[in-house]
């Protein structure tokens, strides 16, 4: 955000903050919340869209109650770390939608993955028929998780120097 196309005041903020935790608020609801016009507001949504600082929308579910109740952390090691290596393994880890997340990492291991899966031999079998036969790895590491104690969207705006609400 250095350059002037991406320069941001309080309220391009404050609207960034409040489309973070309620991304469904209706435009009207949200000018009215930050004090302007739903057409200006309208129109600086518009352009952090065009920025690419809002890259979408999505709404959060409740993934017990649609019968994901095993969420893991999985630390992948592998055999490598050319670079046509990770590519390799992040093209193949991009095929499997109980892959949540995945991030590489610098340290001990390469790959942090988040997945999900409906009970635990769900989770196994993805472990031993997917996971472990990935090209190019060489140890996996698990961790279950129990509880989410915090679970929250994106960047701490709260960090940052905002108008009062």
């Amino acid at each position: 955000m250095k350059n002037e196309k991406n320069k941001l005041d309080n309220i391009d903020l404050r609207i960034l903050n409040e489309l973070q935790m309620n991304s469904d608020i209706t435009n009207v609801k949200l000018a009215k919340k930050l004090r302007i016009s739903p057409p200006s507001c309208l129109r600086r949504v518009n352009s952090l869209e065009q920025k690419n600082l809002i890259l979408g929308y999505n709404a959060i579910v409740n993934s017990e109650l649609l019968g994901y109740k095993v969420s893991v952390f999985a630390y992948v090691g592998l055999e490598s770390q050319a670079e046509n290596d990770l590519k390799t393994f992040e093209s193949y880890i991009s095929n499997f939608p109980e892959v949540r997340e995945c991030h590489m990492l610098v340290g001990e291991v390469d790959f942090l993955l988040k997945i999900v899966a409906k009970d635990w031999d769900d989770f196994q079998s993805f472990l031993t028929q997917n996971l472990t036969q990935a090209p190019k790895v060489s140890n996996v590491k698990t961790s279950l998780n129990i509880r989410s104690v915090k679970k929250l969207p994106g960047i701490p705006f709260e960090t940052m120097i905002l108008e009062p609400r």
